[in-house]
């Protein structure tokens, strides 16, 4: 499976609005804020990505799914439950 994105690529300075209760907040309790926003959209990303795969491969899963209904699954004879 291929990479979500490239970890090791190197850090970049990003302009960002935040509300400013949640931003003093969180530094009250030093919450990481980049870390905490690179994992935000890590997952973010691994979502959207995901629901992009599906979109794409949509004709596909519902010929698959249309075979089993049709034919059962290939491996239906080897069961044991």
């Amino acid at each position: 499976m291929a990479e979500l994105y490239n970890a090791a690529a190197p850090k970049k300075a990003a302009n960002l609005s935040v509300n400013s209760d949640l931003l003093r907040k969180t530094r009250e309790l030093n919450i990481n804020l980049s870390a905490t926003l690179e994992r935000a959209l890590k997952e973010e990303l691994s979502k959207r990505k995901a629901e992009q795969w599906v979109e794409q491969n949509q004709a596909a899963i519902k010929s698959y799914n249309d075979s089993v209904e049709q034919h059962g699954c290939f491996s239906d004879e080897f069961r044991e439950f």
